[in-house]
Formats: structure tokens, C-alpha cells, sequence
């Protein structure tokens, strides 16, 4: 995902006349809490103060869509493709009187696009305006499909071209029974976890697998009964294991592949100050970051992390 902001800085119609009997204090930019009373107004003001905070654009989230309605509206090729996509996940699309948590508006005059929003907004309703990304709560990413594994690319609104280019560079680079796979290891959960009961070692042993030349590579074309043959023959991990790195410059495209995979296993990550944000979030989303090393690290089960920069003194690492 493309960490970069896209709002709009127009202003519309309703926050127009929002703002022209705003309190003077409410103009201060220091005052992102400030109660205003348009819903789309208060919207756009707790977007554009948390901005400043928050690192990540978006969440990414999968939405199980089967059978549950969703508003859309709208004519015309932009309504119809979002048509297609919601009956492919399974939805029940509805008019803007029906009950529903989502909605997409695909109308393409602006003004009454954007009071289609603002209505859908006061009802608590979560909205995607097409080729309006102010409007946006959700927007729709690019999609390569190996069901059940699918692969979501998006970029925050700031490009639909550089989101379709990555998903077909991913189209060719991904087996086409990729899903094949992920089936298999879904049937063989009762079997990983008998195998694998600590969750620490069993996280470790399915990572160890699926890595590049594992018997489970995604990318090596394993057969349909690997899963079973990997759980007869692999041997036990062992609890823990610390690894040092030493970072050579402060950009994360620096990293070797094997040090992109250790930060990509860590269940601990101890580093220094002068590690930049960019590399810290190469390591896995719910790792344990402290901002310290200490000279006796505690041992800790899984995979912990000792991340220097090059300039700091420690240990040789991989």
C-alpha cells in the first residue's frame, strides 16, 4: 500500500456553510476535536487531524459480504463493474432506503454524488465514492484471485494504474494453484497443531516450510499430498533463537532476504533509537518493539531480534 494522503483540499457545499458559522476558536488548527455539526464535515476534520499521527493509510480488511446488503448507486460502466464485483463476493445490493453498514456511490454528477454521500454518512453508513477519494471511508483495492487465497493491492487512491500494474505483475508471478495449497493446510490444522502444539514452534515450523526451496514453497509447486509428507518428516524446532542484525544504511530495500525474513518471524524486536520507522515495519505487524537493547537480553520463546544500526557497536550478525 501506498502510505500517502489523497484528500482533496475543496471544499464542498455543506462545508461551506458549516464553516461560516464556525466559532472563531474553532478555526485554530490545534483544535482537531472541534464539534462540528455536519456529519461529512466532522469526517473530513478527524481525517485531516489524525493524518499527522497515523502511520498506515488504511486497514486492510477482508469483509465476508455473503448474503448481507450493500447500497449501491448510480448508472453507467463504473456502477455496473462495482455491480459485478459485489455479486462476485456475494452480496445483496439494495437501493439508499434499505438497511446496510456499506454503501458505493457511483453517481457521476459531482453535486449530487456528493449529497448522496452526506445522507449515507448521517445514517452511520460506511461509503465508497468512485473516483472521489475525500468522500472515501473504504476504498476498493485491485485483486488477484486464488480462492480461497486472494491478494489485495492498494494504494490509498493515489493511483488505480500503479495498483492494476502490480496486480498483474503478481497475476504471472503466482501459481495457479496457489489455492490448492492453502486448502491443504486448512484440512491438516487438527494435524499441524497435534504435531505442533506450542504455538511459538508452530509458527516457526510453518514459516520454515513455506520459505523459499521448504518443502511447502508457494512458489516450488508442491504436490497435493506435501502437507502431509512435510508433517512425517520434519524435525522438531527448537524454542527460541536470537539473531543479531547489523543494518548497513537506513533504507529498508537494504535489507537481504535473509534479514527480511528474520523481521518478518520476530515475536521480539529489541533496537536501537537511530532505527528508522521504514525498517521497523518490516517486522511483523504484532511483534513486541522495544526501543532498547540491553546488554543481557531476556530470553523470550519464539524469535527475538537485536536490531543495530551500522554506526552502533554490537556483535557481527547475518
Amino acid at each position: 500500500m501506498v502510505m500517502m494522503r489523497t484528500c482533496s483540499n475543496r471544499r464542498r457545499p455543506w462545508q461551506q456553510r458549516a464553516e461560516h458559522h464556525k466559532p472563531e476558536q474553532e478555526e485554530q488548527e490545534e483544535a482537531p476535536h472541534r464539534i462540528v455539526a455536519n456529519p461529512m464535515q466532522r469526517r473530513l476534520a478527524r481525517r485531516d487531524a489524525g493524518a499527522r499521527t497515523v502511520a498506515m493509510h488504511s486497514l486492510p480488511v477482508f469483509l465476508r459480504l455473503e448474503g448481507r446488503p450493500v447500497i449501491l448507486l448510480g448508472e453507467g460502466e463504473a456502477a455496473e463493474a462495482k455491480r459485478r464485483l459485489l455479486l462476485r463476493a456475494g452480496a445483496r445490493i439494495v437501493g439508499e432506503k434499505a438497511q446496510a453498514t456499506l454503501a458505493i456511490v457511483a453517481i457521476e454528477d459531482d453535486s449530487e454524488a456528493e449529497a448522496a454521500v452526506a445522507r449515507l454518512v448521517a445514517r452511520g453508513i460506511l461509503v465508497n465514492a468512485v473516483d472521489r477519494p475525500a468522500l472515501c471511508d473504504f476504498t476498493l483495492p485491485a485483486i488477484v484471485d486464488r480462492d480461497p487465497v486472494l491478494v489485495a493491492i492498494g494504494t490509498g487512491s493515489a493511483s488505480a494504474g500503479l495498483a492494476k500494474a502490480l496486480r498483474q505483475r503478481l497475476e504471472a508471478m503466482l501459481p495457479a494453484d496457489l489455492g490448492g495449497l492453502a486448502r491443504a493446510l486448512h484440512g491438516a490444522r487438527a494435524a499441524i497443531r497435534a504435531r505442533f502444539p506450542d504455538a511459538v514452534e508452530r509458527r516457526r515450523a510453518i514459516d520454515a516450510a513455506l520459505d523459499p526451496g521448504g518443502p511447502l514453497d508457494p512458489f516450488g509447486m508442491p504436490s497435493g499430498d506435501a502437507v502431509a509428507q512435510w508433517l512425517e518428516g520434519v524435525p522438531p524446532a527448537s524454542p527460541s533463537v536470537t539473531v543479531t542484525i547489523r543494518l548497513r544504511s537506513a533504507d529498508p530495500d537494504d535489507l537481504s532476504l535473509a534479514e527480511a525474513r528474520w523481521l518478518g518471524r520476530a515475536d521480539t524486536l529489541y533496537h536501537d533509537d537511530h532505527v528508522p520507522a521504514a525498517i521497523l515495519r518490516r517486522a511483523r505487524a504484532d511483534a513486541t518493539c522495544v526501543a532498547e537493547i540491553p546488554l543481557s537480553p531476556p530470553t523470550r520463546a519464539g524469535v527475538t531480534i537485536l536490531l543495530h544500526m551500522a554506526d552502533s557497536s554490537c556483535p557481527a550478525g547475518i
